[in-house]
């Protein structure tokens, strides 16, 4: 009866010490993500609704340029190389316009401020180096 006793508790003493050692090992602190003040939300909501309208504008301009060029092709429809001068022309100004779209983009998005992530403090032993 002793000797199966033994054996059951060399069987499950390697159970027992995985489980005292799990509950031992304290999980990683996960950084603190802090939110940004409401005067910065507002300024940030501004900024976006500037670019949105500044977009829309782009928008508009493009399609009155577009219905322009459309009217100064016609008188021309008979000559392929004029019209394929005014199509370069359109595709050139298309151009212009999607790149100073974007350049508008980019800078809204480089000047916009995230939310600030706060980490906890290292162990000593990460920040001692070594």
């Amino acid at each position: 009866m002793l000797k199966l006793f033994l054996i059951g508790v060399l069987a499950l003493a390697p159970i027992g010490f995985a489980c005292a050692w799990q509950s031992s090992v304290q999980p990683a602190p996960r950084p603190q993500v802090v939110a940004p003040p409401p005067n910065l939300q507002f300024q940030q909501t501004v900024q976006q609704q500037q670019v949105r309208d500044q977009l829309q504008k782009s928008q508009q301009q493009q399609e009155r340029r577009q219905s322009v060029s459309d009217n100064a092709k016609q008188p021309h429809a008979s000559d392929p190389r004029m019209l394929r001068q005014l199509d370069q022309a359109d595709q050139a100004q298309r151009d212009r316009d999607r790149a100073a779209q974007q350049d508008m983009v980019d800078r809204y998005r480089d000047r916009a401020t995230l939310p600030r992530v706060i980490p906890h403090d290292a162990p000593a032993s990460s920040r001692s180096g070594g």
